[in-house]
């Protein structure tokens, strides 16, 4: 038979299609380089996709949420109910969590969240892991398109959110279940374990990836493609789609299930608040938007980076890794009165109830991370966020999916904002 052809997926930001190119040629598939607005005429005689690694659409807003929200994983997701094989890596694994497609096969019910691991002292954000770790199969062999292998296998890893995590008991059962932590971070003799040294970046459960039920779709976080080591994982996949393994179509498989409105509880700010716009155009800020726009055609975003704490807001606008003049306004709202941070003579400048509503018009939602190690560090009860001020919808229109394009619930808490 001829060789598996399949096709190497890349979304604007993504960097990691020569590796994987080569991987798949290396265990003897035919890839296909496809990017994300090619024709789809060209995926009529694909055998399986390969999301790869990189920073899609620059992670704006979180990491893989733009491109799974992308038309292109609509015909994806119809190709994996057909029983195609779906594998992303590390970028490529955010991008499946954010469809829906990782864990079960519809709905956001995962998040690859921030790295954050739990210490003696409390928890603790260990930034952007770049590093080798091992893994190793926690599924039988033939659980999965890519677990046909065993021992442990050494791989770079190379993510800033990474963490497999859910808010969801009853996926955390079904994934045990069904079997579903198809790879675990181990030692090098192949033990599994939630340790720091051994799990980096927190994952429940000690998870580097996980498979949808029927095993066709994976979602992992290191790099097999980076290195000699991970051709195993490549061979398993080649052996799979040889294998011509067939999916009944699964009726559930809808990802506009999660249609209807949320009311999101209204905050009480106590303390300080400090809110940072920025002078230049925000990317990130009109990506979301347009993201946003899927459900919510008319809306109008403007984002602010929120803070809130019981120190002085000087000593922490005076910090340039809070904030930088030459290129952000801050606001500073306390005792319920909001005022305009005057960087040169510091010094806060009240605003008119007139300017705080043009500043702060229509429906503004906060979203906090969970845990929130940000706020570690602005005193007691002190908190870290992204503000999100919404214009052209009201909060009858707050429909689950356009919230979750603000924020997964698995890893993060939306509340409304009353400013003035």
């Amino acid at each position: 038979m001829p060789n598996p052809v399949i096709a190497v997926v890349s979304f604007p930001g993504n960097n990691c299609e020569f590796e994987s190119l080569r991987a798949i040629a290396r265990s003897g598939m035919e890839p296909l380089y496809f990017r994300w607005n090619d024709d789809r005429e060209k995926l009529a005689n694909v055998d399986g996709y390969f999301l790869v690694g990189g920073f899609s659409y620059e992670d704006r807003g979180r990491s893989g949420m733009v491109a799974g929200r992308d038309a292109l994983m609509d015909h994806i997701a119809g190709e994996a109910g057909k029983g195609k094989v779906v594998i992303g890596n590390c970028n490529g694994a955010q991008i499946l969590v954010e469809s829906g497609l990782i864990p079960l096969d519809h709905g956001l019910r995962m998040s690859l969240a921030r790295n954050v691991i739990h210490t003696f002292e409390g928890y603790e954000a260990p930034g952007f892991l770049s590093q080798w770790v091992w893994i190793t199969p926690s599924c039988k062999m033939d659980r999965c398109a890519t677990s046909d292998w065993s021992g442990a296998m050494h791989l770079p890893i190379a993510h800033g959110e990474g963490r497999f995590t859910t808010m969801d008991k009853d996926v955390i059962a079904e994934l045990k279940k069904n079997n579903q932590l198809a790879f675990s971070y181990c030692d090098a003799a192949g033990r599994i374990s939630e340790e720091v040294m051994v799990t980096p970046n927190g994952s429940i459960f000690a998870a580097a990836g996980i498979c949808n039920p029927a095993g066709n779709v994976i979602a992992l976080m290191p790099h097999p493609e980076r290195t000699d080591n991970g051709k195993p994982y490549f061979d398993s996949l080649r052996k799979w789609v040889e294998k011509g393994r067939e999916v009944l179509p699964d009726e559930t498989n809808n990802r506009s299930d999660a249609s209807g409105t949320l009311t999101l509880p209204v905050k009480q700010l106590q303390g300080t608040q400090i809110f940072i716009d920025t002078i230049i155009v925000n990317n990130e800020e009109r990506t979301v938007e347009q993201t946003a726009r899927k459900y919510a055609p008319s809306l109008r975003l403007k984002q602010w980076k929120y803070l809130s704490t019981t120190m002085e807001p000087g000593a922490l606008l005076a910090d340039l890794s809070t904030f930088n003049p030459n290129k952000e306004r801050a606001y500073v709202r306390r005792g319920g009165r909001l005022s305009h941070w005057n960087s040169a003579a510091k010094r806060e400048e009240a605003l008119t109830s007139e300017e705080v509503k043009r500043l702060f018009s229509g429906v503004t939602i906060l979203r906090r991370d969970v845990p929130d190690t940000g706020g570690q560090g602005l005193g007691g009860g002190g908190e870290t966020g992204i503000c999100y001020c919404c214009n052209g919808i009201s909060t009858d229109a707050l429909e689950r999916r356009l919230l979750e394009v603000f924020g997964n619930p698995h890893a993060s808490e939306l509340h409304l904002l009353e400013i003035a």
